[in-house]
C-alpha cells in the first residue's frame, strides 16, 4: 500500500481497538476510587485515581489524533528507507 492518508486511516483504525479497550480496562479500575472520595482509606488515593485517569483519556486521545498527524508529517522518509531495505533484502533494517 502506497504511503498516504489511506495508510494512516488504516493504520488508526487498526490501533483504535487496543488503545481504547487497554484504557477502558483501567479506567474500570480506577471507578471504586474515583466514586466516594470521602470513604475511609480513599481519601488519599482519589487524588492519584483523579491524575491517572485524566492521563488515560488524554493518553488516548493524543494517541487517537496526534500520532496519525506526526506520521503524516514525518513518515514519509522513514517508510520509504524501510521499503528500500526490503527490497534489497536486508535484514533488520532501521527505520
Amino acid at each position: 500500500m502506497p504511503f498516504g492518508d489511506a495508510l494512516i486511516v488504516r493504520g488508526s483504525r487498526e490501533r483504535l481497538a487496543p488503545v481504547v479497550m487497554t484504557a477502558g480496562a483501567a479506567s474500570l479500575g480506577l471507578v471504586p476510587l474515583l466514586t466516594g472520595a470521602d470513604a475511609a482509606g480513599k481519601e488519599i488515593l482519589h487524588p492519584v485515581a483523579v491524575v491517572v485517569f485524566g492521563g488515560l483519556i488524554s493518553a488516548t486521545a493524543l494517541d487517537t489524533f496526534l500520532t496519525p498527524i506526526l506520521f503524516r508529517r514525518f513518515g514519509a522518509a522513514p517508510l520509504a528507507r524501510l521499503r528500500v531495505a526490503r527490497e534489497r533484502g536486508e535484514q533488520g533494517g532501521s527505520v
